[in-house]
């Protein structure tokens, strides 16, 4: 029988652990690697030994260190947690080979489906026009450099490869193990500068090519053999942000935004053309010995290969011909040369004849030698094609609806239409805009002068549109509105689209990319249905949708949550996506849901398949978006066999929460139950963030969100607008700074006090827990993040604040609300301590705490030292280290 988890990875910890102590020991000497040690051990028995333990020991240790000696603590423990990542990591990789057993792959989803007699054929229905899409954002919580990823990865395939009877090979294998951790402890663990867009692009391809371009094709081969004579559509396709959002980052550009295109298209298009010529080389049937099909042949003669040696071979002469053919293609899609080839051909147009082509020789295969070759690397390489066409990943454009109403009152005036757009009331907004988008006239002038801005966005556009002519309609799909509070700010889209001929005013209108709205805030989500039902109203609106039959709409868990509380922001999500369903069925459409979801349980994050299972009903129906961000898209995506389990974990959710039958007669006594928490909770978040004298105050004082803003972890600015408070920071530096404070605020604050409010029995509170997946995952993710917080720790950054008095009371408040949410969820879960009910998580938490406590006690000293005047390049990058080593080790930080 297996062991557990915990006890896998502290067997595995503790083995790369000593290699890392050796690797101290050698390089820096024993004085260096006794002194690590110690504030080790006493870290750990300090949690070893629980409350009663004196954690003056660690503080005084840490608190004599020199600053080299602290700058080096900081880079050691960092390091450590890394490699309790990778070893984690690799167990799970190892798990995940246990087969299709578990509920969250297909064959569990399949099997489970089975039971409630939902048979394959539902689910073939299901799929065949289904939309699953992980969405690859640039949004910055990832703190490591890529050398660490590539390390992580080399030491991963070193652990398996150690896992071996054989003594010898086992010996050679740690030797490697020794190397590749000897290389982290010397590598920078910071970036040196700060990452740019065209960083970022980098980053977001390499994950692609590391990672999408293998496994999705390996994936539907195994998804075809669980459904045999159903053909598996590729339904799960690539989206990104990266280049594209324009939302609050003046770098992205139409230059930038080329440029992730053509490096999106040379990693796919390498990929391809390195398959086309294996298979050149694997298929060498002769014509002499087997029939060669018409179509086969026709396609063989138009091959610029003539050479007597292959003659006889239609298939690599084929297969030369497309070779030819797509590295024509390759400098006007790339924007660079491919490897020199001897044969030249006409250019591929796009991505459907070079799979048409393809098909002539798969079709050529099965027919003369059977449905033997309907698997392999013929197959794998026509559905990358589909997958992945020539753009590789549909790139989404977002911008803040306040910069398109601005764009288009300039056009507007300059062209002599509207003097003041802005000033007009939303009806006259929106009947100017539907005239406007009635007929063919443009607005833009070449020989006119306009603002920086709208010059910037013009030539956005127009880069949108080559692209959309060079890589086709799968390169850009959705025009993000972020901001969105009315019809106009999507009407808006449309006028600047038909500015470069995305919108066509035909009869009937035609769009080749359709505006879509991001609802953020609570009040915004809850106008959301509203304001969709004013918009659909539109004939022109109807007549654009009717070739596509949906509407998408994208709503954001990370500003809801900042805005109004992790409870309210839930219970909002929720309402809101069952009233939009509403709201699009009655226009006689479907829903396609965007989940704006980060890493962190206060930015939407915690298990992706409970959360889709715990969906309300009638809002999935295999139609799915979501965003993958920060250090959530290195856990998931940066190693090929995890980035499989979790593609195929999405998918087995998608079809469980499409498809399973749902008991829904208790839904509106739970939904009463959960509107009088929600309400209690946004009351009290309000209270502590938004009306509290002095909170931003003290914010910015009690976590480290100024050491945050100088890492070289993202381009986009942390802030909105230059300004300290809380309405203009973003999200994701917000949830992150409390993280690192180990508050972890946003993902528990209001509970208890919307428990306490509400007054309702425990018992009432406990039957939906038992009953109601919605609540039961709610909390569950709250217990995390409750689990990873620790209050005293908190205090102690609560002393970063030089007023004493604003100090006390506003951590006062904090504590006293961590202790009512936290006796709530006890009470509510049955358990006498948290994570009771899950030991698993419980044990593998607690491993890590004992090497993030004393980073943090570090941080805490450092700032305090930098806020005192010593701004020296040491102490910053003593902070920083710490950052990089607690998001490490809380790894859902941001």
């Amino acid at each position: 029988m297996p062991h557990s988890l915990p006890v896998q990875l502290r067997a595995t910890v503790r083995f790369l652990g000593r290699i890392l102590g050796d690797v101290i020991r050698s390089e820096d000497g024993l004085a260096v690697f006794e002194e690590i040690e110690q504030i080790r051990q006493a870290s750990v028995a300090l949690h070893r030994d629980g409350p009663d333990a004196d954690a003056k020991g660690v503080e005084s240790r840490l608190s004599q260190l020199s600053l080299p000696d602290a700058v080096r603590f900081a880079h050691s423990f960092a390091c450590f947690l890394q490699i309790t990542n990778i070893a984690e990591d690799q167990i799970q990789r190892r798990r995940g080979r246990e087969g299709d057993g578990r509920p969250d792959t297909l064959a569990g989803a399949l099997r489970s489906l089975a039971e409630a007699g939902i048979g394959p054929d539902q689910v073939a229905d299901l799929l065949a026009d289904a939309v699953i899409a992980p969405v690859i954002t640039a949004h910055p919580s990832e703190v490591r450099r890529k050398s660490l990823l590539d390390r992580a990865g080399a030491i991963m395939e070193a652990l398996e490869a150690h896992d071996t009877p054989d003594v010898a090979a086992r010996a050679a294998h740690e030797r490697e193990l020794v190397r590749q951790i000897a290389i982290i402890w010397r590598t920078r663990l910071l970036r040196g500068v700060k990452l740019g867009v065209a960083d970022e692009i980098e980053n977001a391809v390499s994950y692609f090519e590391r990672s999408f371009l293998t496994e999705l094709p390996r994936l539907y081969a195994h998804w075809r053999e669980l459904t045999p004579g159903a053909g598996v559509p590729s339904f799960l396709k690539i989206g990104s942000w990266v280049g594209g959002d324009r939302d609050g980052n003046p770098f992205v550009t139409a230059d930038i935004m080329r440029h992730a295109f053509a490096r999106q298209a040379r990693a796919a298009l390498d990929s391809h053309l390195a398959r086309i010529n294996a298979l050149g080389a694997e298929l060498s049937i002769s014509a002499t010995l087997a029939q060669t099909p018409p179509a086969l042949q026709a396609l063989a003669d138009r091959s610029p290969d003539t050479s007597p040696n292959r003659a006889d071979e239609p298939y690599r002469r084929a297969l030369t011909g497309v070779y030819a053919r797509l590295a024509a293609a390759y400098p006007a899609l790339t924007g660079g040369s491919v490897r020199p080839t001897p044969f030249t051909g006409q250019p591929y147009t796009g991505p459907d004849e070079l799979k048409a082509d393809l098909q002539v020789l798969q079709d050529a295969l099965i027919a003369q030698h059977g449905e033997v070759f309907a698997e392999g690397a013929l197959p794998d390489l026509i559905r990358a094609v589909d997958c992945f066409g020539f753009h590789l990943a549909t790139l989404d454009m977002r911008q803040n609806s306040a910069v398109h109403a601005r764009v288009a009152a300039e056009l507007l005036k300059v062209a002599g239409v509207c003097a003041d757009y802005e000033a007009l009331p939303e009806d006259e907004r929106c009947d100017l805009l539907v005239r406007e988008l009635s007929h063919g006239r443009l607005l833009y002038s070449p020989y006119a002068a306009y603002s920086e801005e709208t010059a910037k966005e013009y030539a956005v556009l127009q880069a949108a549109a080559e692209a959309v002519r060079l890589y086709g309609p799968e390169a850009i799909k959705a025009y993000i509105v972020s901001n969105t509070t009315s019809v106009s700010d999507l009407l808006e889209v449309y006028l600047l689209l038909k500015e470069v001929g995305l919108y066509r005013p035909e009869d009937p209108a035609d769009t080749r990319i359709f505006a879509e709205p991001l609802f953020e805030t609570i009040a915004d989500l809850r106008d959301a249905p509203g304001t969709m039902t004013r918009y659909l109203a539109l004939p022109l609106v109807r007549a654009l949708l009717a070739g596509a039959g949906r509407q998408e709409v994208m709503i954001g868990y990370s500003d809801s949550n900042k805005d109004g509380s992790y409870l309210t922001s839930t219970w909002t999500l929720h309402q809101t996506s069952t009233a939009l369903v509403a709201a699009t069925r009655a226009a006689g459409l479907s829903l396609q849901l965007f989940h704006g979801r980060g890493g962190t349980v206060g930015r939407g994050g915690g298990s992706s398949f409970d959360a889709i299972l715990a969906q309300p009903a009638g809002t999935v129906n295999g139609h799915i978006r979501i965003t993958e961000q920060g250090e959530v898209v290195a856990n998931k995506y940066a190693d090929p066999e995890l980035a499989r389990q979790s593609l195929e974990t999405l998918t087995a959710g998608v079809v469980l929460a499409s498809l399973r039958k749902r008991d829904v007669s208790t839904r509106e006594a739970y939904g009463a139950i959960m509107g009088r928490l929600s309400e209690a909770s946004f009351r009290a978040y309000r209270a502590l963030v938004y009306e509290t004298p002095g909170f931003a105050d003290y914010f910015f004082a009690a976590t480290p969100i100024a050491e945050i803003a100088d890492l070289n972890i993202g381009s986009r600015p942390t802030s909105r607008q230059a300004t300290r408070t809380i309405e203009g920071l973003r999200a994701i530096p917000w949830v992150f700074s409390w993280s690192q404070a180990r508050v972890m605020l946003p993902g528990w604050y209001g509970f208890g006090s919307a428990v306490a409010a509400a007054g309702l029995p425990p018992e009432q509170l406990q039957e939906l827990h038992r009953n109601w997946p919605f609540f039961s995952t709610t909390l569950a993710n709250m217990e995390m993040v409750l689990a990873k917080a620790d209050i005293a720790i908190a205090k102690r950054y609560s002393g970063l604040v030089e007023d004493r008095g604003l100090a006390d009371t506003i951590f006062g408040q904090i504590s006293a609300e961590w202790e009512r949410t936290t006796q709530a969820l006890l009470s509510i879960t049955g358990q006498s301590s948290l994570l009771e009910n899950n030991p698993d998580l419980a044990a593998i938490i607690r491993s890590r705490l004992p090497y993030i406590d004393p980073l943090n006690h570090l941080q805490i000293e450092l700032i305090r030292r930098r806020r005192s005047g010593d701004d020296t390049p040491e102490v910053r990058e003593g902070i920083h280290l710490t950052i990089n080593g607690v998001a490490a080790g809380l790894r859902n930080s941001g």
